[in-house]
């Protein structure tokens, strides 16, 4: 069975900085790309910024130059190093990791519980 387990979320004031990070447990194969995803209170869930096991990178518009996603792949680890925050980046953040447990499966897609992040003004 894989787990991922989310911490590092909390409360920070307007402006403040956080680090995020997700470990990926249990008899797995092979990770492709690992990354974080919020929903925020009463919203869907929206992709925050994700990361291939070649260190290429993407991010949602609101968060490019504010937010850093890195990996350590030895540690089946993914980070999220988030700076310069703001209300609306108060959320419950999951980590989402696209894997596979065999290298006779197809990958599929695995969440944390999630970690909530909340930003006072």
């Amino acid at each position: 069975q894989v787990q991922l387990v989310e911490s590092g979320g909390g409360l920070v004031q307007l402006g403040g900085s956080l680090r995020l990070s997700c470990v990926a447990s249990g008899r797995i194969f092979s990770i492709y790309t690992m990354g974080w995803y919020r929903q925020p209170p009463g919203k869907q869930r929206e992709l925050v910024a994700v990361i291939t096991n070649g260190d290429a990178s993407n991010y949602a518009d609101s968060v490019k130059g504010r937010f850093t996603i890195s990996r350590d792949n030895a540690k089946n680890t993914v980070y999220l190093q988030m700076n310069t925050l703001k209300p609306e980046d108060t959320a419950l953040y999951f980590c989402n990791a696209y894997l596979s447990l065999s290298p006779l499966l197809g990958p599929n897609a695995y969440w944390g519980q999630g970690t909530q992040v909340t930003v006072s003004s």
